[in-house]
């Protein structure tokens, strides 16, 4: 049976239509991981409250998870090629659900530690091969609206995962294998799939020094919201666990911050397109440091003021992530952006493999509002840098800028398909 025309995208000129059902397929399945991948980051550092684990275990956690997502960035491209997108898919989404059963055997904090490495390793992964299956399959004249849907489905997943912390008992595995319920469904839509696979990615090459210098602010965006997102998304529960909030609190608190990364892109990003993206990046980075300070002043109070706090901050802190790869973008031609934007990606991954860890030795020695602190001294300097490039260089003339595409800093981004075919006359 044919497919309507109103239900097929239209791929490159040439091409045979691609059926909306299978572009939806791969979009599905990740709002599926979402789902328990929120699940499993509040239930850990609650669980560990809950048995009375110093917090110091649930920031080593976190850095392992950082540290496995670092290793995925590395490895992907090579598994791709090795056994395509399907397959690389259907691996990855096995071992995030092998991850949680070895979370769900007890508490085991340095079981835990290799578990969230391996996860944080898997999640990597399958956003770089979601994204790049996404962007080979449509035309580039819808692809921003595509991403902008699977960017939603992503987060708005997170927030359903972390609400559901408040419907299960804390004191079991309910929650790993909720997780691992979820992981397998997704596997469903990709492996029903009739999407065609896109050809092997090239090698992507790392070259910070060359990405520095055509975007600074991009680099040092990379830099700052890596270590930002993990900072807030990650040590945001075990702090509050620590505060002595409880488990529907912190469900509440995690489930409400994805809202400031739904709300504040579009409009941020809107500006973005019509004056110079730094001035704007300027705007999210002292917002962020803002909402950090009435984080510390509110800290331990009302969870109603934090719950708006909170959502300000992740916002502000998310929209970095969009805004300063936009910016960088308008700054490369054509044969810059495959090695650009693998050297963003991985400043992006760096940072948040180190802030986490330094993030951990400061609690142990401060206590778990460090990561507070953390995140108002990046934020700052972030702003004072940015500040310093628009009084010392040009901004890019507004019609050389492209679209601003809303993104998530808890997801990597797409290196492999900077540019196709009809792009590339562009520029």
């Amino acid at each position: 049976m044919s497919i309507p025309r109103k239900n097929r995208i239209q791929a490159e000129p040439g091409a045979e239509p691609t059926p909306l059902i299978a572009i939806a397929s791969v979009i599905v399945s990740m709002a599926l991981i979402a789902v328990g991948n929120g699940l499993m980051f509040a239930y850990i550092p609650v669980r560990l409250g809950a048995e009375g684990f110093d917090p110091t275990w649930a920031g080593l956690i976190i850095t392992g998870l950082s540290a496995g997502g670092l290793a995925g960035c590395i490895l992907t491209g090579p598994l791709v090629r090795r056994v395509g997108h399907a397959r690389a898919f259907m691996v990855l989404s096995a071992l995030i659900a092998l991850a949680n059963a070895a979370v769900g055997a007890g508490v085991h904090p340095l079981l835990w530690i290799v578990a969230r490495a391996l996860y944080g390793f898997a999640i990597c992964g399958l956003f770089i091969v979601a994204q790049s299956w996404l962007n080979d399959a449509v035309a580039n004249a819808i692809r921003g609206r595509v991403m902008a849907f699977f960017y939603v489905a992503y987060v708005a997943g997170l927030g359903v995962g972390y609400a559901a912390l408040a419907l299960v008992d804390i004191r079991t595995a309910d929650a790993p294998l909720i997780g691992i319920v979820f992981t397998a469904l997704s596997i469903l839509p990709v492996g029903l799939t009739k999407l065609a696979q896109p050809p092997a990615p090239q090698a992507a090459s790392v070259a910070l020094g060359s990405a520095w210098r055509i975007s600074p602010v991009g680099v040092a965006g990379m830099l700052a919201v890596g270590g930002l997102s993990m900072s807030i998304a990650g040590f945001a529960p075990i702090h509050a666990t620590a505060q002595g909030y409880s488990q529907a609190d912190v469900a509440l608190l995690l489930s409400a911050m994805p809202i400031g990364t739904l709300i504040l892109q579009v409009p941020l990003g809107w500006i973005s397109d019509r004056t110079d993206r730094r001035h704007v990046l300027v705007a999210a980075s002292a917002l962020a440091m803002v909402a950090g300070l009435l984080a510390l002043g509110f800290d331990g109070g009302a969870l109603a003021a934090l719950v708006v706090i909170y959502i300000v901050w992740d916002g502000a802190s998310e929209s970095i992530y969009s805004l300063a790869s936009a910016h960088a973008a308008d700054r490369a031609g054509k044969d810059d952006m495959v090695a650009l934007s693998s050297s963003l990606l991985f400043a992006w991954s760096l940072s948040g493999f180190v802030v986490p860890g330094i993030v951990t030795a400061l609690s142990a020695a401060f206590g778990t509002e460090a990561f507070i602190y953390v995140a108002i001294v990046i934020a700052c300097a972030f702003c004072l840098f940015v500040l310093l490039r628009v009084m010392t260089t040009q901004a890019v003339p507004a019609a050389e800028t492209g679209s601003f595409a809303p993104m998530t800093a808890q997801a990597p981004l797409p290196v492999e398909l900077a540019f196709t075919p009809d792009e590339q006359d562009r520029h």
